[in-house]
């Protein structure tokens, strides 16, 4: 299959055979192919006798001439060189008809004085869902922008391609005819055949013996009559290198004793859409036309296209024995983002944008969509002039924010910008690519790619010229802006997969600095931005040593995704912010993954391919023309850590499993926390109650400082027994719960909810609609959200059920309120007021935030002035981040051997090791809580109240992290001694006992490491001394280091 490069007498850039090569195609890896067809066509023993019968039928109708109807005939089944394909498949009646439509063209072109426009445009959808024909006019090369062929294969896709799954997929070939149309028009026709696959009930039996997928088994009957070996051959190799990959498989064959090459690309079903389509804008921009194209499925969900292509005879453009290298490199950008309107189909390559200058445009176009809209100096002035802690000029600043973010920069008024300025565009790709196309190693033996000859013709201009050029072609300030946003988008790229030979979508490590302070006032370490065909992401971390959820924002409709989109990255860093606090006492400081499908895209896939383009940045590339490696201006490596978070609480596993098939054989542990227990050693919160175990450690500190007895106390609580914290709650405690609101309505019973059923309900994870009514007392009673003109006890009517649950929260009241589950924000400034009554006095005495931002912290300070005991979500619910940390620390301890041993069930079963750490890890959860609770608590007392609590945790955060960060970059931990008696002491003892401290010090990373033993060393010492320790009480703790 493939020809060793001979001759180093040669000229460096050529082979034996003269041919040029580019970066990633290196002289040995080009395959050659015999000049046979990769199909064979079987022959139609009846073509003559239907021929009789198309005669017959064409003279019936009479639309054509009686004269003239032999004539037509024989050039549609002869001259046109129309496949048998066709005329096997197509009735006598179907074929008729489109004699007559070829006729009725010609005359219609002959009227107009012009033979260009002659149109033919015949299609045939099968109404069983069968397949479909679709004929029409198509000159060679070209994208039509206008008549069928403009809209002919973007249709095939939408209707059939990107529909394709194993349980109903549709095959395609499409070839062009070799003669024209009649003795006057020039114009070919282009066939298109998609015809549903048959896959085998029971497929032949495999004759492989290594246990990989034999295509045989796996193929449509139609195909595998008619593909040759040699096809088989070449598909059975791509089918078996999808399987092992996530991203794409492209590979060139050239044709020996032709020019034409074979683009072969195989991928998994789903994986990418209008694929196709986009692929003949691609390859008409070079100058390269299509003679035969196949789109092949197979049972296995695998999608394998063949595009058979030749130079178009005089076209002023580059060889095909280059550009089709260009091709197969442009296929990979063309696959993450199919449906580019920055790609102007039928420009060639001295026109427009290529592929990697849109592709650019549309990374430069989402980056301006979230980062252009900033606040400015009005805001700025406006802010210093309001008082934030006012609830409500918080409030107004609140609105103002939002506002200038919908209003300034829309989508569409950006696009316009970049199509307007196409020049310029290209002008800040050429400056993107002078600092990320990556030189290659044998830069002496190879040939430059297009692009990079692209680079080279273009005068690359310094950032400064850049900018002057745009200031002075550009019309006004906020077309300004735009441009600019590219140059500050180009500055702070820090590593990208863009000129990844594979991949699945386009990642870039940033650089914060970018980030304005009025808005983000603290700068986070490390940003990257995911761009997809589907999606968009963010990920965010404020240390080094990282880790929080990764969220996937979902949209009800086009409003609610508009939104979403312009307050993603808001989102984003506040999520990573409030990481930072509630991770005060573990070594990863906060982070947080925010993902936004667009509207109807499938939130799995969007996730898989924004992990697959992270792992790009983090792994070095080692495999040319798959995975090479990048430019790399961080110069150091990362690691990011994932957990879960909303609708990506059951991708964690694949996650994992997919960073080891990457790799990642070092950390693929540790990459994802939340995973399986049985199957990945996963340690799950609400099993273990994890989160719960903090939260209780407040509410049983609030009744000893205060000498309660659990058993009088009411309580009020959101989240139900169908939640992890809810159930947890219900099971760890022994008040009188008087009110449980959830998702499925509210149950109240003001005597107290009956505890046996409600511990029913917990252990079987069940919301409160499942709750046995009859169990209540006769003025209590459960509201479900579907409920209509509902009749409580006291005579009161609800309308509606949702509506009564969305406010029941503000309508009850009780000694404790324990949220611990509710949309973010439930109690804010704007409804907080309901919470007390008319006397002034608040329906809660006490207040432990389970739930992650279930009041805003306007709404807290409101209701500690109301003297309300309340305790905040991040220092009460850190329980889980406790659990994931140390989950990730077993993650990066033990050998991948070890961790199967002893992290994954046998027979369902954990092992004793893993019983024993997790009693360690609870045992650490709740000595940090009562901790803490303790350090607020003496801290609240000695300045007798002055300071409210939320301001003092908030605080111990601050100074927590601080002191970290101090200690991070102290030389405290070079002290042999002090760092082996805090290892010793911060890793648990079981893993400690299991592995060995020498060993555990040899396999954590040093950054991980230091990390660990700066977050020990600060929290321990703040919860001893607190926040206003000294210097020299810090040199007493410090003493004590090494015992």
């Amino acid at each position: 299959m493939s020809t060793p490069s001979s001759g180093s007498s040669l000229h460096a850039d050529t082979d034996a055979s003269g041919h040029l090569h580019v970066p990633g195609q290196h002289a040995d890896v080009i395959q050659r192919i015999k000049n046979v067809p990769g199909y064979t066509t079987p022959v139609f023993k009846g073509k003559e006798e239907q021929r009789a019968k198309v005669q017959a039928s064409v003279a019936a109708k009479g639309f054509v001439p009686r004269e003239l109807v032999v004539n037509e005939v024989n050039w549609f089944y002869t001259h046109l060189g129309i496949d048998d394909n066709y005329f096997q498949a197509e009735s006598v009646e179907v074929i008729s008809d489109h004699i007559i439509a070829l006729f009725g063209a010609k005359v219609l072109a002959y009227t107009k004085h012009d033979p260009s426009k002659l149109v033919i445009d015949l299609e045939k959808i099968d109404e069983n869902g069968n397949g479909a024909t679709f004929i029409h006019t198509s000159s060679p090369g070209k994208t039509s922008t206008e008549g069928p062929g403009a809209t002919c294969e973007t249709r095939i896709d939408e209707l059939f391609l990107d529909k394709s799954t194993p349980q109903n997929a549709y095959r395609l070939e499409t070839y062009r005819s070799q003669g024209s149309i009649s003795a006057t028009a020039s114009q070919q026709l282009r066939c298109y055949f998609v015809t549903k696959c048959n896959f085998p009930a029971s497929p032949p039996a495999s004759t492989r013996t290594d246990g990989k997928t034999d295509i045989r088994t796996v193929s449509d009957p139609i195909f595998l009559e008619k593909a040759s070996e040699n096809t088989l051959e070449i598909y059975q190799r791509v089918l078996w290198n999808v399987e092992e990959r996530y991203g794409p498989v492209i590979e060139v064959f050239e044709v020996e004793g032709s020019r034409e090459r074979r683009l072969v690309i195989g991928y998994k079903n789903g994986g990418t859409k209008k694929f196709f389509s986009a692929l003949s804008n691609l390859y008409h921009f070079y100058s390269l036309y299509s003679a035969r194209k196949y789109v092949e499925q197979f049972s296995n969900g695998i999608t394998i296209i063949s595009l058979y292509l030749n130079p178009l005879p005089g076209a002023n453009a580059p060889p095909i024995e280059h550009s089709i290298f260009q091709v197969m490199k442009e296929a990979s950008l063309l696959y993450c983002l199919p449906n580019n309107p920055f790609f102007y189909a039928g420009s060639g390559p001295s026109g427009d944008h290529a592929v990697q200058e849109a592709t650019y445009a549309y990374c430069g176009w989402i980056f301006a969509q979230h980062f252009c809209n900033r606040l400015g100096q009005a805001y700025l002035a406006l802010k210093n002039i309001l008082d934030e802690s006012n609830p409500a000029h918080a409030s107004v600043l609140n609105d103002i924010k939002r506002r200038f973010r919908e209003e300034t920069f829309t989508r569409e008024s950006i696009a316009e910008v970049i199509h307007r300025h196409a020049e310029l565009i290209n002008l800040l790709y050429v400056n993107f690519a002078m600092s990320h196309y990556p030189e290659t190693d044998e830069a002496a033996q190879l040939m430059p790619t297009l692009s990079y000859q692209r680079l080279r013709t273009q005068m690359p201009l310094s950032d400064a010229d850049l900018h002057d050029k745009i200031r002075r072609t550009v019309t006004n300030k906020y077309e300004l802006q735009v441009l600019e946003s590219f140059l500050i988008f180009n500055k702070n790229v820090l590593k990208t997969n863009f000129y990844q030979p594979t991949k699945v979508a386009l990642s870039f490590r940033l650089a914060p600095d970018f980030l304005p302070e009025v808005e983000y006032p603290k700068k986070p370490f490390g940003l990257f931005f995911v761009i997809g065909g589907e999606f968009r992401g963010f990920h965010i971390r404020f240390k080094d040593v990282a880790r929080g959820g990764i969220r996937i924002v979902m949209s009800r409709n086009r409003e609610n995704y508009s939104i979403n989109q312009r307050m993603l990255f808001d989102e984003n860093y506040a999520l990573a912010s409030t990481q930072s606090l509630k991770n005060k006492d573990i070594p990863e400081g906060g982070a947080k993954g925010t993902i936004l499908p667009s509207l109807g895209e499938n939130p799995k896939l969007c996730f898989e391919k924004y992990v697959d383009a992270v792992i790009d940045l983090l792994i070095p590339g080692q495999t040319p023309g798959i995975k090479e490696k990048l430019v790399d201006l961080y110069g150091k490596p990362e690691l990011l850590f994932f957990g879960p978070d909303e609708g990506t609480a059951d991708l964690m596993d694949w996650a994992a499993m997919h960073a080891r098939t990457r790799g990642a054989e070092t950390w693929w542990k540790s990459f994802t926390t939340g995973k399986s227990a049985q199957l990945l050693g996963g340690i799950p919160h609400d099993i273990y109650g994890m989160t719960s175990l903090s939260v209780r450690q407040y509410v049983l500190g609030i009744y000893k400082q205060l000498g309660l007895r659990e058993k009088d106390i009411t309580k009020v609580q959101t989240g139900g027994p169908d939640g992890d914290l809810g159930s947890n709650e219900i099971l760890l405690s022994s008040d009188k719960t008087i009110a449980i609101i959830d998702g499925s309505g509210v149950l109240h019973d003001p005597v107290g909810i009956n505890r046996e059923e409600l511990i029913r309900l917990a252990k079987s994870r069940k919301p409160v609609a499942f709750f046995d009514t009859s169990k209540l007392s006769k003025d209590g009673y459960l509201v479900k959200v579907e409920a209509q003109d509902f009749k409580l006890p006291s005579g009161e009517v609800v309308l509606d059920g949702t509506d009564f649950r969305n406010g029941a929260h503000l309508r009850y009241k009780a000694d404790l309120l324990v949220p611990c589950g509710g949309r973010p924000e439930a109690v804010n400034i704007s409804n907080v007021a309901a919470l007390v009554d008319a006397e002034g006095k608040p329906h809660f005495k006490y207040i432990v935030e389970g739930a992650n931002l279930f009041l805003t912290q306007q709404a807290r300070l409101f209701l500690e002035k109301r003297k309300v005991v309340l305790f905040k979500d991040s220092s009460a619910n850190k329980g889980g981040v406790t659990s994931s940390s140390l989950e990730v620390l077993a993650g990066l301890s033990l050998s991948s051997d070890e961790y199967v041993e002893n992290m994954i069930f046998k027979d369902g079963k954990p092992s004793e090791f893993y019983q024993n750490y997790v009693r360690d890890i609870q045992r650490t959860i709740t000595e940090n809580a009562a901790n803490e609770f303790g350090c607020i608590w003496r801290e609240h007392a000695r300045l007798q109240g002055a300071k409210p609590r939320t301001v003092i945790s908030d605080e111990l955060s601050s100074k927590l992290n601080e002191l970290q960060e101090e200690l991070e970059g102290s030389d405290l931990f070079d002290d042999e001694p002090s760092r082996r008696g805090v290892m010793g002491r911060a890793i648990p003892k079981t893993l400690v006992d299991k592995v060995g401290l020498d060993t555990l010090l040899k396999r954590l990373p040093v950054t991980y490491q230091r990390a660990l033993f700066s977050s020990y060393v600060a929290s321990h010492f703040i919860y001893k001394y607190g926040v206003n320790a000294s210097s020299v009480d810090f040199f007493h703790f410090a003493r004590d280091l090494a015992a």
